[in-house]
């Protein structure tokens, strides 16, 4: 058995709320092994036969959009995928250790364009520093998250980045060490 963590976007914000156990029920009726959530914010861990992640991904939606009534953008990853995007060394390890500091990971469905990582990469800040490997942009963010002004300014708003679903790098990191060292 293949096994993957499932990243959906949304789930428990606003009025999109579901409960754990009610979300590993749905993955379960997609006959999904050893489904368990980590954190109540739309992490699903499961194994499946399948070994195409972008037909899984497309699977879950549809089944999620059914059964709750609203779209979840969905973002699989296998177990491997996530311990290379935990261990990324995206920036320095005194800036990932200062505790002011926050590192965050977006989960994209394909690699930016040349353009778009072009575009991420110029709206830096001082306060906000942008890395990009694969499917994933890693955002270091010098205050709190909810205090950078990065995402409203008119050059992030021109890139029009593909929907993503963001977390933070210790989540990340605690969900690949779930599993045993590869």
């Amino acid at each position: 058995m293949n096994q993957y963590i499932a990243l959906l976007r949304g789930i428990n914000l606003g009025k999109r709320r579901i409960k754990m156990d009610q979300l590993c029920r749905l993955f379960e009726e997609l006959k999904f092994g050893a489904v368990k959530t980590f954190i109540a914010s739309g992490n699903v861990i499961f194994e499946s036969k399948m070994k195409d992640e972008m037909k899984l991904a497309t699977m879950i939606e549809e089944h999620l959009k059914k059964s709750l009534g609203y779209e979840v953008d969905t973002f699989v990853r296998t177990r491997a995928e996530m311990a290379a995007v935990a261990r990324f060394p995206a920036f320095p390890a005194a800036d990932v250790e200062a505790p002011e500091n926050t590192v965050n990971v977006s989960f994209l469905k394909a690699d930016l364009s040349a353009v778009q990582a072009d575009g991420l990469f110029e709206c830096a800040t001082d306060v906000d520093e942008f890395r990009l490997n694969g499917r994933e942009f890693y955002w270091l963010c010098r205050v709190r998250s909810s205090d950078s002004k990065v995402w409203t300014t008119p050059g992030m708003r021109a890139l029009k980045l593909p929907i993503s679903t963001m977390r933070n790098l210790t989540t990340v990191r605690k969900i690949a060490a779930l599993y045993p060292a590869l």
